[in-house]
């Protein structure tokens, strides 16, 4: 039998509701299945925005090793220090140095003092395993040292070991050096370059560098050298000898 307008109106709404009805249960379902990503909070997307500041690097540790240089610096070459060094062996005064120091008539360089007061000290041992390589005479505090020959004053010096002393070249070609250690100052007007005589006062007796506190005395000693221009180093000869047979 025909249906009647308003059965068609109807039919058709049902139709339509159940369309969407089914549309709608559709789009839930499929909505509700797939998962879902929450949204930033304002602060997460406020950092998310600003650029990162690149991570700072690490301060290098304190006690780290630095590389090592490629490249070395040449070691500075020491200046040679103005105190005579011991030869391997002590020389003798016999030979042409005994007769060149002979003819020299040397003076026992310190004021007053005889022949038969002196003691040999040239072979004593001494600290840091040295031998002597001089004789030490010893004087009251500033009795006048005086030169054992002539000869030119080439050095005045002050050094830890030997306090104020005086290097002297002896001889005609100056091949002797006289040395005069422990000072306790120069005689007035003393000057390197100046020749100095026989028996004159060059200094009076201290105790200054390594002696002793009031341990007063001359610390003298001879050596030769090969070349005068080196005078601080060279071959030790036995002062003790040529001062004992002084007159």
């Amino acid at each position: 039998m025909p249906l009647g307008p308003r059965t068609r109106v109807l039919l058709i709404a049902a139709v339509v509701f159940a369309a969407l009805a089914a549309l709608i249960w559709y789009l839930s379902f499929a909505y509700w299945s797939q998962p879902v990503t929450p949204l930033p909070t304002p602060r997460q997307a406020e950092e998310a925005a600003t650029p990162q500041a690149p991570a700072a690097t690490p301060p290098p540790q304190a006690n780290a090793t630095p590389p090592a240089q490629t490249t070395t610096t040449p070691a500075a070459q020491p200046t040679p220090s103005p105190t005579p060094a011991p030869s391997p062996q002590a020389q003798s005064t016999s030979g042409d140095a005994g007769a060149a120091l002979a003819s020299m008539r040397l003076l026992i360089p310190v004021a007053g003092v005889k022949p038969s007061e002196l003691r040999d000290t040239f072979s004593d041992a001494r600290s840091e395993g040295r031998v002597h390589d001089a004789i030490d005479i010893p004087a009251p505090r500033n009795t006048p040292v005086v030169a054992a020959a002539d000869g030119r004053v080439v050095k005045l010096f002050h050094s830890a070991k030997g306090g104020t002393t005086v290097y002297q070249l002896a001889s005609a070609d100056e091949h002797f050096v006289f040395y005069y250690a422990h000072l306790d100052h120069y005689a007035d007007g003393l000057a390197e370059g100046h020749v100095a005589r026989r028996g004159e006062a060059i200094g009076y007796v201290g105790d200054t560098g390594d002696a002793a506190p009031g341990n007063t005395h001359l610390h003298f000693q001879i050596y030769r050298v090969a070349d005068p221009r080196h005078f601080w180093t060279g071959e030790n000869i036995n002062p003790y000898p040529l001062l004992h047979a002084a007159q």
